[in-house]
């Protein structure tokens, strides 16, 4: 079976750094509750002309030079994002334009809340074996700071802006991919389409329930289709929630913290964006090495779950 193989990532963040001092002043809050019950310190916030559209083009620009690919040997560009700048042109539409990708090239967005990235990659995965060119581009991309509730201090303090990118190729690698929906959208949902302007809402206790048994759920699927041992696996990347759910799920799992990557503290969570942008990351700072398998796992908005084991 051919596997999904990551060629190259970029990221792209705002200029803006909000840090938990910042929204204290904003909000009843303070540095000390919101890194005590998430591990957030700061965040970034899109200002000026960036836009979901801008860091995902941004973020594409870098994954595409890395990868020294050339676009016309792309068949697709996929963003997961929950925040589009347009209900249409989507952003991917936006991407193409703003790099100049060829005409000749499927370009769609997706909406799978936090999970968006993993079904993103599942979604190129498909595309790839469909088609004669070797690449596809995917990114998770989103501009949480608009629609985000900033008189409710349980859910503003959380969320952040930014983009993560990765060109992917399909390679003779182990590979397995685990999807899942639940379609209950009381915890977790954003209201629109419509006049009002839309916002997050979140049953904080609830969506950590869910996750806390979502995330382990997923990696031992993801261990039990590629007959591999936890002890087997280079690193985790959970989606950037909470550093709680992450403890958590690394207790249920039975392995060392050290071992799942987290940079919530920096970025807070970017819903779709979170893994890519940890990927990147990690690749820039020389933590991901060829070889090494990564499991890369999500939850969110839905309820979506989903995960997916990459060999470098």
């Amino acid at each position: 079976m051919k596997g999904l193989r990551i060629c190259a990532t970029g990221r792209a963040l705002p200029r803006q750094i909000v840090t938990n001092d910042a929204l204290s002043r904003r909000v009843d809050t303070s540095d000390a509750w919101i890194a005590s019950r998430t591990g957030i310190r700061e965040r970034r916030f899109c200002c000026g002309e960036e836009t979901a559209a801008s860091l995902a083009a941004d973020a594409a620009r870098l994954a595409l030079e890395r990868a020294g690919a050339d676009p016309g040997q792309l068949c697709a560009c996929i963003t997961a994002t929950v925040t589009p700048d347009y209900a249409s042109p989507s952003v991917s539409c936006l991407v193409q334009q703003r790099l100049g990708l060829p005409e000749e090239l499927a370009c769609f967005d997706l909406s799978a809340g936090c999970t968006g990235f993993i079904y993103a990659l599942q979604a190129a995965r498909g595309l790839l074996l469909q088609d004669a060119r070797p690449y596809a581009l995917v990114i998770g991309a989103e501009q949480l700071s608009r629609i985000t509730d900033f008189t409710d201090r349980n859910t503003c303090v959380l969320f952040g802006d930014g983009a993560g990118a990765a060109v992917v190729t399909l390679d003779q690698v182990p590979y397995a991919c685990t999807l899942g929906s639940r379609g209950d959208a009381a915890p977790l949902w954003i209201e629109g389409p419509g006049p009002a302007h839309p916002v997050i809402h979140m049953d904080g206790q609830a969506v950590f329930r869910f996750a806390v048994e979502a995330l382990p759920r997923c990696v031992r699927t993801l261990l039990e289709q590629s007959a591999l041992r936890g002890e087997e696996i280079d690193w985790f990347v959970p989606h950037q929630a909470n550093a709680r759910i992450v403890s958590a799920a690394a207790r249920r799992l039975g392995l060392p913290l050290e071992r799942f990557y987290q940079n919530m503290d920096r970025y807070g969570n970017t819903s779709a964006a979170s893994i890519p942008i940890a990927l990147d990351e990690m690749d820039r700072t020389g933590l991901l090495r060829t070889g090494q398998k990564v499991i890369c796992a999500g939850f969110g908005a839905g309820l979506t779950w989903g995960g997916v084991l990459l060999t470098l």
